[in-house]
């Protein structure tokens, strides 16, 4: 038997992974096979999602629907590629300025 890989999931995709479940009526060992991954490490995240779900509800909160949580993952996505951006742009900014500093007839 090969040994397993060990990985390790984001928060976004724990929770659509058990919405799959939770909105499609579906079973946790359909989602599981079609995702590939373990039907108890699946079973987890729905019951978490479930208590969270939960939760709200009785705080009065209405939880993300598809719509929003996907949204929200686009948003997300976009914030991370504008911070990779930002990082770029400081470190060439920085690489220019010292490059400046050692042209010839430079302060």
């Amino acid at each position: 038997m090969p040994p397993r890989k060990r990985r390790s999931f984001t928060a976004e995709y724990k929770v659509e992974a058990a919405h799959r479940v939770i909105d499609s009526g579906r079973t946790v060992a359909e989602v599981a096979r079609e995702l590939g991954i373990h039907e108890s490490l699946l079973g987890t995240w729905v019951k978490d999602e479930r208590r969270r779900i939960a939760a709200a509800q009785v705080h009065g909160e209405k939880p993300l629907d598809a719509a929003e949580r996907a949204e929200l993952l686009r948003l997300r996505r976009q914030v991370s590629e504008l911070e990779k951006d930002n990082a770029f742009l400081s470190k060439a900014s920085a690489y220019f300025a010292a490059m400046q500093k050692n042209r010839p007839g430079s302060i």
